[in-house]
């Protein structure tokens, strides 16, 4: 046991003389994990932005507001004119209606009522804005038309004592055609999926399981650079002339690595905790057991490259190659749902693939321990193939 210690020190002190290896193993995960998961703001409404400056403040430019802010294609923002302009002039909007001072019902009626829209050039949103805030004008036109006709065939049939009734008759005649093009039943339907989806897509979690994944198989991998260094220099030959056995010697170096992961792997499921509000801590024991499964899985992957591998040159980049490869391959950068399907058959092969799954159980499904033996199981294959491929396969020279 004292000799497994020892080679654990060894290793770990020569890993972590690069400021490199740092990087991959604490700053690299965290960073990309906020940045694609828990540092991307997660905006549900996805209508186009652009700003409004009420110049009237009437009742016509509150209608024509309202309506533009439930429609479900724009999204209005008031703001100040000089505020807009400044913005539109810099390109960071892609449009802006003035409300003038004149937009109200009595210029409305007459037929002299106008709005201005600025939109920037060859500008798809631009376009989409300008297709809304017409559709907008359109709803609020068409109860004021309807309401003028009310009245005017209210009027017909008995004129109005005095033009105060005559304004209150149109402003209830107004309310009730709101009313009723708001109550109007809709003609067209959209429907975005047959089914619902049971399991809503969390960004924060698939990404914080996939970095974890990702930049905990890679260093692990790397195993096969340390073998390839060791056996090059001669390290390898001197440690075994010594009584160290083979096994001893590749226990330690294992064993060590894959304990320098797991504290790489709570650290990392920390910070989900804490940061990313995630919810490792339903199931603890699930979670450590797809920790120690994935992390088993990966050392043996790195102990097998490494007798194939001729120098710690050739072993650093195939190690990052491989394990970008499947961490890819295996969803832990984009779900595997989008794959087609002879890729997501085809990632079965890969651990990436199983332990990527485990993780969504636990912090997407809700799963326990029951829920992840099969993941934890197929990993621990993965481990025991690659383990006595490598032990097979291990040379000194």
């Amino acid at each position: 046991m004292k000799k497994i210690y020892a080679i654990f020190i060894k290793d770990t002190l020569i890993r972590f003389t690069s400021p490199v290896e740092w990087a991959f193993f604490l700053i690299l995960p965290i960073f990309f994990t906020f940045l694609i998961g828990g540092g991307t703001v997660q905006n549900q409404d996805s209508r186009t932005f652009f700003y409004v400056v009420d110049q009237a403040h009437s009742p016509l430019s509150t209608a024509l507001i309202n309506e533009l802010e439930r429609s479900s294609s724009v999204r209005p923002g008031l703001t100040s004119y000089d505020e807009a302009i400044s913005e539109f002039e810099e390109n960071q909007i892609a449009a802006v209606l003035i409300i003038p001072p004149d937009f109200t019902l009595e210029t409305l009626q007459a037929g002299n009522s106008a709005v201005e829209l600025r939109q920037q050039p060859n500008n798809l949103s631009a376009f989409a804005i300008q297709q809304g805030v017409n559709t907008a004008l359109t709803r609020v036109s068409s109860a004021v038309d309807i309401a003028s006709f009310s009245t005017a065939q209210a009027e017909a049939i008995r004129p109005f004592p005095s033009e105060a009734e005559r304004q209150i008759y149109f402003d209830n005649a107004l309310d009730a055609a709101y009313t009723q093009i708001e109550e109007a039943p809709q003609r067209l339907s959209e429907v975005q999926a047959a089914t619902a989806d049971t399991i809503p897509y969390d960004s924060n979690a698939n990404s914080a399981a996939g970095q974890m994944i990702t930049w905990v198989f890679i260093p692990l991998i790397g195993l096969s650079a340390m073998l390839a260094m060791e056996r090059q220099i001669g390290t390898l030959r001197r440690i075994l002339v010594t009584p160290t056995t083979k096994t001893t010697y590749i226990a330690g170096t294992v064993l060590g690595q894959v304990l320098t992961a797991g504290v790489q792997m709570c650290l990392l499921i920390g910070f989900g905790v804490l940061v990313l509000k995630l919810n490792w801590g339903h199931a603890p024991a699930a979670t450590a057991l797809v920790v120690v499964t994935s992390t088993l899985a990966a050392a043996a992957l790195g102990t097998m490259l490494g007798t194939f591998v001729k120098t710690e040159p050739q072993g650093n980049s195939i190690s990052i190659m491989v394990g970008m490869v499947i961490a890819m391959l295996g969803g832990c950068w984009y779900p595997i749902e989008l794959f087609p399907q002879v890729m997501r058959t085809g990632a079965q092969a890969l651990p990436t693939y199983w332990s990527m799954q485990g993780m969504l159980d636990i912090l997407v499904r809700g799963q326990g321990i029951d829920g992840i033996l099969l993941e934890s199981g197929v990993l621990l294959g993965f481990a025991l193939i690659f383990f006595v491929i490598g032990v097979l396969r291990f040379r000194y020279e």
